[in-house]
């Protein structure tokens, strides 16, 4: 017969305990006061203490059982310190701490929700998140992940401050440890992700292998051209198409801009010029009759060896003449034996009339000005011969052949639009990148691609990098804050499927989307929960009401249940998650913060306790702590987090850490009181 065990009622055992060492105090103290020989009550004692050792065992489990739920200290943790654990944990992905989430924690959950956490644990009300939910293990370990695991592609998914980018710093730091090439996208232009980046590279032996490219800072930001690699030359065009807004996918003016665009990008190659923005803006606007007469000067010069320029163009006046006389030379001797679908498409965009072309690529000129206006323009298409500009010219093959680590910040808080078309472009350019390493690769070395509020930068190509990347050698980390986030970019929900399915594993922080974590929690296996049910009658009889009846029984019900509840994820403390892995491994995590030596403040000068539980008032001790403190301490005083030692508490939101400088003199904007 099934037993069934209640682990959240009151602490029976202890109350035992405390009777059997009373009566064996009691029978000790009291054995000389009685006529009969003090032997047997000594006797007596020896049998009641042994009774309390026999209880003992399961008193002070239910009690660290009850002890757990009210939460754990936040942890600190150095790159330093990361080092050496991913030294401990080679080949594996280090998760910071936790326990694999089964039956049994589903159990206690559900038990516990039935009668209620605050019976046992107390409830802030300035709190965030339940933290009893990580009590519900007698013990956290490491959590440590194959990275084969992860070569199908990882997903993180949680709300704004819940720790998404603190995730992104444990594992962007560890990707660099372990000499990868790394490409970090990061709408956002975090600065703490960005130096904690920069951080291990420094400590990884390769400093010099960091670059950084932000829109807001172009005189600190190197250069990228975002259509240095391509296959054919209607990639290109294509990517740039790919941002023209459109309410149907047979948009003649979309299709027109592309064709046009395709026509100069093949011009240009023909006359061994490398393609960018700014040039498309230039002859879009300017016109090709430039182009054209060079084009047909070198065409004419490859295919006909008695071609003489000079002697064709000596009565031409203009420009407008030399193209003129150049045409007819093509249409005359070289087309019929030699002609030119590049030649022709120039010609073609030459003799269009002016006005109905203007019209036709009125939508597509907003998005090369936004791209190539003020100082998006030499950093956006670096011209690699300017003397006068020092800044690094980075392309993205080198940057992954190369094992660097890029940080591309969008600044898509100053101009939204601005910041995804150019991280569109770069996944446009990475997805060809992946296609050529797939196709003619040899021991493609490991690139780990992060992309932060992947939502902003979604479009056709992301979901051929999803498809693709795993073959090419590229692992990609996405992080979004709910899965509507992908079906608003995409237009549709079956795209925003398709995303969702190339992504075999997921860490879900607090998530308070209801289709999001109801997607979660359908992908975890069913199992069998146990309910007890008390049940109570009584009945008399009408004729005889002295006949009375009674009966009162327990019975134990299993019946098919959640694995996790998926209202259990909106209620995850900052920094805490749930885990479902490839292969069948669900995971409850909570991840340390990722923070300089110099970062660490002296508890004694800031005047915090050792032992703070995960609330908002210890939110508000620490910061006043550290605006006190005058003592910023260049040694670890805090331990590995594998050790388990006390540490500062963040609480339920979880505080940045402040540098010296910044207690010092505050700039404005800086601080970053969320987990994000």
């Amino acid at each position: 017969m099934q037993r069934y065990h209640n682990p959240w009622r009151a602490n029976h055992e202890a109350v035992a305990v405390g009777f059997w060492l009373l009566l064996a105090a009691f029978a000790f103290a009291s054995a000389g006061h009685w006529q009969l020989h003090p032997g047997a009550f000594r006797l007596f004692a020896l049998l009641a203490l042994l009774m309390a050792l026999s209880w003992l065992p399961g008193a002070l489990r239910l009690r660290a059982l009850h002890a757990n739920l009210s939460g754990r200290v936040q942890t600190f943790v150095t790159v330093a310190e990361l080092a050496a654990t991913t030294q401990r944990f080679q080949g594996q992905l280090w998760l910071g701490r936790g326990f694999e989430w089964e039956r049994d924690q589903a159990q206690l959950a559900h038990d516990l929700l039935r009668i209620g956490p605050s019976r046992l644990t107390p409830i802030s009300t300035t709190a965030i998140g339940a933290h009893w939910l990580h009590g519900l293990a007698p013990r956290e370990d490491d959590l440590a992940v194959p990275l084969s695991t992860l070569e199908g592609h990882l997903l993180v998914v949680g709300t704004t401050g819940a720790g998404k980018t603190r995730l992104f710093d444990l594992l962007i730091s560890q990707a660099v440890l372990r000499g990868e090439a790394v490409l970090i996208i990061d709408p956002k232009g975090d600065r703490e992700l960005r130096d904690n980046a920069e951080r291990a590279c420094t400590l990884a032996g390769r400093p010099e292998k960091f670059a950084a490219f932000h829109p807001a800072f172009p005189e600190d930001s190197c250069r990228i051209d975002p259509m240095a690699t391509f296959g054919r030359h209607t990639e290109l065009a294509s990517r740039i198409a790919a941002l023209m807004p459109s309410e149907t996918g047979a948009d003649p003016f979309k299709a027109f801009g592309q064709m046009a665009m395709s026509h100069i990008i093949a011009g240009l190659l023909l006359v061994e010029e490398r393609p960018n923005l700014l040039k498309l803006r230039h002859y879009l606007e300017g016109g090709v009759d430039a182009l054209v007469e060079r084009a047909l000067v070198t065409y004419s010069t490859q295919v006909d060896a008695r071609f003489d320029r000079e002697a064709l163009l000596s009565k031409a006046r203009d420009s407008h003449g030399r193209v003129q006389a150049l045409i007819r030379h093509y249409r005359n001797r070289i087309a019929p034996e030699h002609p030119s679908s590049v030649i022709d498409g120039l010609v073609n965009m030459h003799e269009h009339e002016r006005v109905h072309f203007s019209k036709m690529v009125a939508s597509l000129m907003p998005v090369l000005v936004m791209l190539t206006s003020g100082q998006l323009g030499p950093l956006l298409s670096p011209n690699p011969s300017d003397p006068d500009d020092p800044r690094d010219l980075m392309r993205m093959t080198d940057l992954i052949n190369d094992g660097y680590v890029a940080y591309i910040g969008l600044d898509s808080l100053s101009d939204g639009m601005v910041g995804s078309a150019i991280g569109s472009l770069l996944i446009a350019e990475l997805t060809s990148i992946a296609g050529d390493r797939y196709n003619y690769g040899v021991n493609n070395k490991p690139v780990s691609v992060f992309i932060d509020e992947a939502a902003e930068v979604m479009n056709d190509p992301f979901v051929q990098l999803l498809n693709k990347g795993r073959g090419a050698g590229l692992q990609l980390t996405v992080a979004t804050q709910s899965f509507a986030d992908f079906a608003a970019r995409t237009g549709s929900k079956d795209k925003a499927t398709q995303v969702l399915a190339n992504l075999n594993n997921l860490i879900a922080l607090r998530v308070l989307d209801a289709e999001t974590q109801t997607y979660i929690t359908d992908s975890l296996p069913k199992i069998r929960l146990q309910t007890l049910m008390r049940t109570q009658a009584s009945s008399t009889q009408s004729d005889n009401p002295l006949l009375y009846s009674g009966n009162a029984g327990e019975r134990l019900i299993e019946e098919e249940g959640e694995l996790l509840p998926p209202a259990l994820l909106g209620h995850l403390p900052n920094l805490e998650y749930i885990g479902r892995l490839a292969g069948g491994r669900t995971i409850k995590g909570r991840l340390p913060i990722l923070v300089a030596p110099e970062m660490l403040v002296d508890k004694a000068a800031a005047g915090l306790k050792t032992e703070i539980p995960p609330t908002a008032e210890a939110d508000m001790q620490i910061r006043l702590g550290l605006e006190k403190a005058i003592l910023v301490s260049d040694e670890h005083v805090l331990p590995s987090p594998a050790t388990e030692s006390v540490s500062d508490p963040v609480p339920g939101d979880d505080v940045a850490p402040v540098a010296q400088a910044e207690i010092a003199q505050p700039r404005p904007g800086n601080g970053r009181p969320d987990g994000d």
